[in-house]
């Protein structure tokens, strides 16, 4: 079998290249779409990470392509529908770090409710005031939790050991889980009225798309705390700029922002810019939110542990060699 990896780094090249006694193993450091894929015209799998655009026009370019197999949990970023009607098989990481997304979300939380990053810079100046700097106690808040799949469940966790009021709104929800963990499932609108911290947990789908749009933030009491490792598209980034700016949301810890794969390459930003191929307030409002006292963000690191990393290699690794046997494991439907 002919495999190309693509987003990948020389540190992570090590655990595909055990293949390559078998297999034919190419390594891209460039994400996968259109342009990149013609170079890798004859793969019979290709593996990328959440920045390819594993889009139909890309998935075009290969001749008899057999496997995609997706470094990450999340698919948005691959054209589901042209895999089935292609009968491509699709394999991702089902799970790869509960615990690490959960605990990044606290590290966030922590940072905004403590104001560290602030009181830092402060010391690193020889500047040691106290002004401006009083934070929270977690204990006796309630956290709501949107999503309680493996990640918001570890929050739960988590935040019991904090001495949180827990509060979860899913669509599916699991009442064992949550008799379990000791949380309650409510209704979206009553989550965002009573919590003092709302943290996101689902996937990017259109069914997710804006999910926290304008009328969710005006249901949210004065003060609220945002945090969002899932994915920038479930926030829309005007609405929440605004909501920074009329005190409802205090603070934000943020992993992911909305405009995220445009603004992290500056040449396909300003293509955008010019172009217009993408929304011009929400790349406006992301600059903002990046600049802002009380909004710290993250480069999409709530992964990215050595541990979590490791396992999302693994298994990566064992869907592809699953495939090669003829038992695809970790199929998405």
């Amino acid at each position: 079998m002919r495999i190309s990896v693509f987003e990948i780094e020389g540190w992570e090249q090590e655990r595909f290249e055990c293949m390559a006694d078998e297999h034919e193993v190419r390594f891209e450091s460039r994400a996968l779409d259109a342009e990149s894929a013609a170079d890798h015209a004859d793969a019979d799998v290709v593996s990328t990470f959440i920045y390819s655009d594993v889009s139909a026009a890309a998935l075009e370019r290969f001749d008899g392509l057999g496997l995609v197999a997706t470094r990450s949990t999340g698919t948005d970023h691959i054209d589901l529908d042209w895999c089935r009607e292609h009968d491509v098989v699709v394999a991702n990481v089902p799970t790869y770090g509960d615990n690490t997304v959960a605990e990044h979300v606290f590290a966030l939380l922590l940072a905004v409710g403590r104001h560290l990053v602030e009181a830092a810079d402060r010391t690193r100046r020889g500047d040691f005031s106290q002004a401006g700097l009083r934070g929270f106690d977690l204990q006796g808040r309630t956290i709501g939790i949107i999503g309680t799949g493996r990640i918001g469940a570890h929050v739960a966790r988590i935040a019991q050991g904090f001495g949180m009021d827990v509060v979860a709104f899913d669509v599916q929800e699991d009442p064992e889980l949550a008799r379990e963990v000791g949380f309650e499932y409510v209704s979206l609108e009553e989550l965002l009225q009573r919590s003092d911290v709302v943290t996101l947990h689902v996937p990017g789908s259109p069914k997710t798309h804006h999910l926290l749009g304008e009328s969710e933030f005006e249901q949210m009491k004065p003060g609220t705390v945002l945090i969002n490792t899932s994915r920038g598209t479930v926030v829309e980034s005007s609405a929440l700029l605004r909501a920074l700016g009329d005190g409802t949301v205090a603070a934000a810890g943020l992993d992911v922002i909305e405009g995220e794969p445009v603004i992290r390459e500056e040449a396909e930003l300003m293509h955008s810019v010019f172009t217009r191929e993408h929304d011009l307030e929400m790349l406006l409002s992301d600059h903002v939110l990046l600049r802002l006292r009380n909004v710290l963000i993250t480069p999409h690191i709530g992964f990215a542990t050595r541990e979590a990393v490791q396992r999302i290699l693994d298994t990566s690794c064992q869907n592809i060699e699953a495939f090669a046997r003829g038992e695809p494991q970790n199929v998405v439907d």
